[in-house]
């Protein structure tokens, strides 16, 4: 599931609309300022999952959901995951400074979680341990990332030459909820025993669970406006960056490169993080009644468990790293030429086609995540774009996506859709996204 950690390959550099300015600050535009509608500009969404998918558990094929579930645990690996990103723009803006420099700025909500599938824990928590003698179930797979955070930005593009523009933007994150664990270690397993039926072994456990605006005190936080007040300028926050450009080799041959979100968010208040460290070997219990002196078997075992493996919560701040994204794209125009009207009174030439490739990659805990598309741009007028583009990468290798522009006077609406050929059946789906806006664009 995905921010500007999402690949918005449709949107990327796509008709010189102010929302690519997020995903590259160094894109050329031709116009004098903007004005985003307030909370209609750039709505976002995406929802992916690896290994397995909606129908795979609910289909109807009288088959019972256990034997569904075994089945797609069988097929999961540790770097399958599901994958959540949602996105608001609450403002968004820019104008020109002079011929060579276009000022932005604005301020985003996201919510973006990621979760890779911890097999062996799954399993024992599904499955039980009698069955798996002697198999050693990893922990180190409970691996996840949970962010929701407001970002304050504001950013320049400058022509450099006719050929070259750069571009670089400043960011400013505030944290209202973080919720990760990653680097955990060790193993559980269970063996035949001689005092007992079974022997259980704990080795070398170390899992760090981190929390982040999750608890004030000793109580969850469970208003909603109290995360939503968190978004911005909240007491977490942290830093970033983007940059980007946009070179022209030839008249017609375009190249782009841009990184987006290198930053960082200290998380220093309303922090709970529960950690476990530590061996232990357990034989099971073994009861005894004596109805004068009864026995809290319960309690016995826990206060030894905790006794042998420290645990506990503390308030310890942390550092959580922003998912960095790269994106690069070849583009070749070509067709029948026209002129559009520019901001400085002058006509621009351009053609009314284009196709080319983008490649997208975004850190993530486990591993970087990689996508190539290959696009084709039509401009039918001035003020109709669309765009189609074809993608590969974890969720698909047959992903199919479309994109529309159009401004009708000062009004510029757009909208994108991923994976069309699975909306028909979105349960079969492995990744589904939707971007849609609104802009004022004053030429």
């Amino acid at each position: 599931m995905k921010t500007y950690s999402q690949n918005k390959q449709v949107l990327y550099n796509f008709a010189e609309l102010p929302q690519t300015l997020l995903l590259n600050p160094g894109a050329e535009t031709n116009y004098k300022f903007h004005v985003g509608v307030p909370m209609l500009s750039g709505f976002s969404s995406e929802v992916g999952i690896t290994g397995f998918t909606i129908s795979d558990l609910f289909r109807v094929d009288n088959r019972s959901i256990n034997d569904k579930v075994s089945e797609v645990l069988e097929k999961l690996t540790i770097r399958d995951h599901i994958k959540l990103n949602f996105q608001i723009e609450v403002l968004n803006g820019g104008f020109r400074y002079d011929d060579k420099n276009y000022f932005s700025f604005g301020f985003y909500e996201e919510f973006d979680a990621i979760s890779y599938f911890a097999k062996d824990p799954i399993t024992l928590l599904t499955d039980g341990n009698s069955a798996y003698l002697n198999k050693s179930f990893d922990l180190s797979q409970i691996l996840y990332k949970v962010d929701v955070l407001g970002v304050l930005h504001f950013g320049v593009t400058r022509e450099v030459s006719d050929k070259l523009t750069l571009g670089a933007r400043f960011k400013i994150y505030s944290s209202a909820l973080n919720l990760e664990t990653s680097n955990n270690t060790g193993t559980f397993t269970t063996v035949n025993g001689s005092d007992n039926i079974y022997r259980h072994y704990l080795d070398n456990v170390n899992i760090n669970l981190k929390t982040s605006g999750l608890v004030e005190g000793d109580e969850y936080m469970d208003d909603p406006n109290t995360y939503l007040g968190n978004t911005f300028l909240g007491s977490n926050l942290g830093i970033g960056f983007d940059a980007g450009f946009t070179y022209h080799l030839s008249e017609q041959l375009e190249l782009t490169g841009s990184i987006v979100d290198f930053g960082f968010i200290k998380h220093k208040k309303n922090i709970k993080n529960s950690v476990v460290n530590g061996s232990y070997v357990f034989d099971g219990i073994e009861f005894g009644y004596n109805p004068t002196n009864p026995i809290n078997y319960w309690d016995d075992l826990d206060a030894d468990f905790k006794e042998k493996v420290p645990s506990g919560d503390n308030q310890d701040s942390y550092i959580s790293w922003r998912p960095t994204k790269l994106n690069a794209s070849l583009k070749y125009s070509f067709g029948q030429k026209r002129s559009k009207y520019c901001y400085d009174n002058t006509y621009k030439d351009f053609y009314r086609n284009a196709f080319g490739v983008q490649l997208y990659s975004v850190f993530r805990p486990l591993n970087s995540q990689l996508a190539l598309t290959g696009f084709f741009e039509k401009s039918f007028s001035e003020k109709l774009h669309a765009k189609v583009t074809y993608t590969v990468d974890d969720y698909s290798f047959y992903n199919i996506g479309v994109g529309i522009s159009s401004q009708i006077g000062k009004v510029n609406f757009y909208g994108m859709v991923d994976n069309i050929a699975q909306f028909n059946d979105i349960a079969s789906a492995n990744n589904i996204s939707v971007q849609l806006g609104i802009n004022i664009i004053f030429n």
